[in-house]
């Protein structure tokens, strides 16, 4: 047994988890690929592996308390800003051992997920490795543009202060505009955002899948640029080719066209 710390200081005293059931779909990917055969449960919207053949337990912001309970796992792996915190409440006080991961910034993604695998002995880490050096030599940008980073619409919303997705982009030379709000994501009002000097609409296709006919047209002669969800936002495996993939899909522009 071994007494560990997850990353909002929460004490677990764990064996080597052979059971393991994660509500974040991108820490699913990193410990399918990590740790192949712990898993025993997932979320709806836990996509990668492709071939993860594990029970569900509803959503992230749902999900099957009792029906996680039931399976009985070693640990449950979980997210502060993914998960709810009544969700994390109620599965300890069911006795089951819960990891929360908190990460906001490239370094802190690849210091959590090192974090996450020590406790599960996971084997299988070449690809942590290969993250950690391809944001290592991401070159320093040679300009810098001033976006909007929606996330939603009806009602609008988007990239907020303080996350993960700001970060990455801040490094690849775009900064958020509303790096300075109050929330996380917050909602927007489209004249203030062209007010700001916005130069850049960058549209992910997730959690709202915005596309070339659906979300430019909204910000009038701003270009937009269509990004990768899951390179913008998944911290894990994704974070291998998400520079490279990131920088051809910024500079890949389509015209907003008139409001």
């Amino acid at each position: 047994m071994r007494t560990l710390h997850d990353d909002l200081g929460a004490s677990l005293t764990l064996p080597d988890p052979t059971r393991v059931v994660s509500l974040v779909p991108s820490l699913t990917e990193a410990i399918a690929t990590s740790a192949p055969g712990v898993l025993v449960g997932a979320t709806e919207w836990c996509t990668h592996p492709a071939d993860l053949d594990v029970p569900r337990f509803g959503g992230t912001k749902n999900p099957d308390v009792d029906g996680i309970v039931a399976t009985a796992p070693d640990l449950v792996v979980m997210n502060e800003e993914e998960n709810k915190p009544e969700h994390v409440a109620a599965l300890r006080e069911a006795g089951i051992p819960v990891w929360v991961t908190d990460i906001r910034t490239v370094d802190g993604a690849l210091a959590s997920l090192d974090r996450l695998l020590d406790a599960l002995s996971a084997p299988e880490r070449g690809w942590l490795q290969d993250a950690r050096a391809a944001w290592e030599r991401l070159p320093a940008p040679t300009a810098r543009r001033r976006a909007v980073v929606p996330i939603w619409r009806r009602p609008w919303m988007a990239l907020g202060a303080d996350t993960y997705a700001g970060d990455v982009l801040r490094r690849l030379g775009v900064d958020n505009v509303l790096a300075d709000a109050e929330e996380r994501y917050p909602r927007i009002d489209l004249d203030d955002i062209q007010r700001r000097g916005v130069d850049l609409v960058v549209l992910p296709d997730e959690p709202y899948r915005f596309t070339a006919d659906d979300g430019p047209e909204a910000f009038g002669e701003v270009p937009s640029a269509l990004v990768d969800g899951r390179h913008l936002t998944w911290y894990g495996p994704a974070m291998t080719q998400a520079p490279t993939a990131l920088a051809e899909q910024l500079d890949t522009l389509v015209s907003g066209g008139t409001r």
